[in-house]
């Protein structure tokens, strides 16, 4: 069955409603930035559970609030004060094709970045401005991987537009950092970026309802279609299209019929 325009809007408000509520919080990797206060351990925490955000969502908790427990109670204090043997409490960790290699790489870009810059927000820009939201990614993923020897295998846990990737993780990373946390799941605490600017975090369950729904009628995903489903997604919310990741992501994920 598919919706469209005036029947499609009030669907899409009504499943934003009750599936962007803090309730959605304890079963989403969003729950682990929620466990700081601290604008950098949010920042830090939030990173590594959306990169990690591949599979059940029970597992990437599970590995994501495990790391955090290995860095003690502040992510960002053990990241730039670490000492070489504190390293050793965490090389054990893995989750899925994230080896121990990758954590520490992850590890000396933060304490780099961090050594110089208070928020990695200013990662994301470009000469200190927000340019556009494609070239963020792009822009962001040269720096991560510019400090020397860094391990060719890490790349592909940062993906960029330029590859054609739906970069969906770090979509959803920014949907975390800046929308508005007026409805208390989402944190709002980067400024440099609109929520207007932000795409959708396209993963498998999110196409899925967008094509049922008549949004898409590309069956790829790639970073093309992330443009085209947030640009249909403008026509319901010019100022907050990814507003709309709560209801077709829930659909998707439990399979609820439209």
């Amino acid at each position: 069955m598919k919706l469209q325009g005036e029947s499609l809007y009030p669907l899409l408000e009504e499943l934003v409603e009750k599936y962007e509520v803090p309730s959605f919080i304890p079963n989403d990797p969003i729950s682990i930035p929620h466990s700081y206060r601290d604008k950098r351990d949010i920042e830090i925490s939030g990173l590594f559970a959306a990169v990690f955000s591949w599979g059940l969502r029970t597992t990437i908790i599970k590995k994501s609030r495990e790391l955090m427990s290995l860095m003690g109670p502040s992510p960002y204090d053990f990241i730039v004060n670490h000492k070489e043997k504190d390293l050793k409490k965490i090389l054990d960790f893995k989750h899925r094709t994230f080896q121990t290699t990758d954590l520490l790489y992850f590890i000396r870009f933060l304490k780099f970045h961090y050594s110089n810059h208070n928020s990695l927000e200013s990662a994301f820009l470009v000469n200190d401005k927000f340019i556009s939201f494609e070239e963020s990614l792009n822009s962001f993923r040269n720096y991560f991987f510019s400090l020397n020897d860094f391990p060719k295998r890490t790349q592909k846990h940062i993906s960029h537009p330029l590859s054609g990737s739906t970069c969906k993780r770090l979509c959803m990373f920014l949907r975390w950092m800046v929308r508005n946390p007026d409805r208390g799941v989402d944190f709002g605490i980067w400024k440099s970026m609109k929520p207007s600017d932000l795409k959708i975090p396209l993963d498998v369950h999110v196409h899925r309802v967008a094509i049922r729904m008549g949004l898409l009628v590309n069956d790829k995903r790639n970073w093309n279609v992330v443009m085209s489903l947030t640009e249909k997604l403008k026509e319901f919310n010019p100022q907050d299209p990814v507003r709309y990741d709560f209801a077709l992501f829930n659909l998707g994920i439990l399979k609820s019929p439209l």
